[in-house]
């Protein structure tokens, strides 16, 4: 075994258990989504694409770890970890992707005020084709294979050009995209935050607003650009600090990409149960109110965007 260092095998049992684990909370939300037949919303269809994403990688690194300590032929080996390699930039970029998209999407709806539902098909399939395009590149390079720290099979870094074409390929984009899902959370947050005071300042607040409905219902897609703000981060740090030191430290391994990442697959599964769980915990509670229909005081019902949902506003006796 070339990795039989107990260094290596901490790692290794750490990126085991953190990405099993990873696996088991965004199976959990698959499964809620799909049994209580969420997925007919275009929120929580979004939601369902970046936890599958994150569980196809979780699944991915848990495969690396089976078979990165199996090495006694060093053919099959190299081959395998090329093919892990592949894997791996494949599904961190349709995950990233996916995340991309639901920032824009967001963006579009609290800073344009667009609704973007017609573009859902586009997230989908420049999700699932570019990162093949792109995961092609280090295969017919020779690029993939075991980086210096020895424990991941993904596009080593260890000479200049390896280096630069993982900058061009992962690092230097990831970077670009960190860059502008920041400047787009801030400009949301602005935006929403001045709606919200504006609102407030003019007409109560109610269960009612269909405003207030609207946001609710993309919370659980708000969170995924903060996932990735939180985690990107110390992976960019992770490889450049294996482009400064040709051996790592234990430190920089353990909090490398194979714990980070899974920890962003796990809080992406985990922000779904936890919304699900609320929101009908929350539906529970609310009673529902019986209106007491007279001559002056009539109701009408008004769609949100997606059909889905109904509210109900009492007429003022003025207006009747």
């Amino acid at each position: 075994m070339v990795n039989s260092s107990a260094t290596n095998i901490l790692n290794h049992a750490i990126f085991a258990v953190a990405n099993g684990v990873s696996v088991v909370v965004c199976l959990l939300a698959v499964i809620l989504v799909l049994r209580l037949n969420l997925y007919k919303t275009i929120v929580y269809r979004l939601a369902l694409y970046q936890v599958l994403s994150a569980l196809v990688l979780a699944s991915v690194v848990v495969m690396e770890v089976v078979f990165i300590n199996y090495d006694e032929s060093p053919i099959i080996y190299g081959r395998v970890c090329t093919a892990i390699g592949l894997l791996l930039t494949y599904t961190e970029w349709t995950k990233l992707l996916f995340t991309m998209w639901v920032t824009f999407h967001l963006f579009c709806f609290a800073v344009l005020h667009k609704n973007l539902k017609k573009l859902e098909v586009l997230y989908v399939v420049t999700s699932l084709l570019v990162p093949a395009l792109i995961a092609i590149v280090p295969l017919v390079t020779h690029a993939y294979g075991l980086n210096s720290d020895g424990v991941v099979c993904y596009i080593y870094a260890n000479t200049s050009v390896a280096f630069s074409e993982r900058l061009a390929l992962w690092d230097g984009p990831a970077m670009l995209m960190l860059i502008a899902a920041s400047t787009a959370m801030v400009v949301m947050v602005i935006k929403l935050a001045s709606q919200v005071l504006r609102r407030s300042k003019y007409e109560p607040i109610t269960d009612g607003d269909q405003f207030w409905k609207a946001v609710k219902q993309l919370l659980p897609l708000a969170t995924f650009p903060i996932l990735f703000l939180i985690f990107e981060i110390p992976i960019l740090i992770f490889h450049i600090n294996t482009t400064q030191h040709s051996t790592p430290n234990e430190g920089m391994l353990i909090s490398g990409p194979g714990v980070t990442s899974s920890l962003w697959s796990m809080a992406s599964g985990a922000t779904v149960i936890i919304h699900i769980s609320v929101a009908r915990i929350c539906g529970r509670k609310r009673k529902p109110i019986k209106p007491n229909v007279s001559d002056s005081h009539l109701l009408f019902t008004q769609h949100l965007a997606t059909g889905s949902h109904a509210t109900r506003f009492p007429l003022p006796p003025a207006s009747v």
